[in-house]
């Protein structure tokens, strides 16, 4: 059997890492990946110092801060950014409402594609803004397709700020909220983040079905209400499917 190199195995703890559905253990990575334990400890160390893992509170280890922002710059490749913008587009010329995308960055949603609608009354959220997860369409979206460990560890580090008067704040609250959107698939900003407007979210997906981004559609509620935007959801669901073709053409 070949030798195997310490950046193949590098390469593979940073993989596993990322795919996993939950923080893994270095005994864990150790045995999924036949890697001796003083190695596997070792390699995890230096990747913890460089800054592409890091350690959760239950000593598990996770993404870094260097492999999320890879992760978002890649999303971002211009060739698959214009294909995206170009379905986007499409979609907004249909609904005649902005539409764009989030994933999670940090402890945020940050907004990587937007197709603005040309209707009069706008609500600008240009690419590169963040938004909080807690009352936005997208962040519930991603909060409901964690595992209740995962979320339980997130939710108790937002802030859980009030912005109008429909901003659920309690923890229980959300909880309920979100387990209802892990039921629909469906994300729901109700005025929770912005007063007046309304938005609705459905999951772009990878390869094997976990959770990549958000793709939205919001408006003004003088225009449109969430009933409406409602309505539309099996349009953005198509629309989600053709966004992942393009992810399975990258993954392949």
């Amino acid at each position: 059997m070949p030798k195997v190199s310490s950046i193949t195995r590098v390469l593979e703890i940073i993989e596993a890492a990322s795919y996993a559905s939950k923080p893994l253990s270095p005994l864990e990575l150790s045995q999924e990946l036949d890697i001796p334990k003083p190695t596997i400890h070792r390699l995890i160390q230096n990747l913890v110092d460089e800054g592409f893992l890091t350690v959760d509170i239950g000593g598990g280890i996770i993404p870094g801060k260097r492999v999320r922002n890879l992760s978002v710059e890649l999303w971002q490749q211009r060739l698959f950014f214009n294909e995206r913008q170009m379905i986007l587009q499409k979609l907004v010329d249909e609904l005649k409402e902005t539409c764009g995308i989030g994933v999670p960055y940090h402890m945020n949603m940050i907004y990587t594609n937007r197709a603005q609608t040309t209707l009069p009354l706008q609500i600008y959220l240009p690419v590169g803004a963040k938004s909080p997860m807690w009352c936005t369409a997208t962040g519930k979206l991603y909060l409901s397709q964690l595992s209740a460990t995962s979320r339980h560890k997130i939710l108790q580090g937002l802030p859980l700020d009030k912005f109008t008067k429909n901003t659920i704040t309690d923890i229980d609250a959300l909880n309920a909220e979100l387990d209802r959107i892990a039921e629909t698939g469906i994300g729901i900003d109700n005025e929770e983040f912005i007063s007046e407007m309304v938005a609705v979210a459905v999951p772009i997906l990878d390869k094997k079905s976990r959770y990549l981004a958000s793709l939205y559609l919001h408006a003004p509620t003088i225009r449109v209400s969430l009933d409406e935007l409602l309505v539309h959801v099996p349009r953005l669901q198509k629309a989600a499917q053709d966004i992942q073709a393009l992810v399975y053409d990258l993954q392949s």
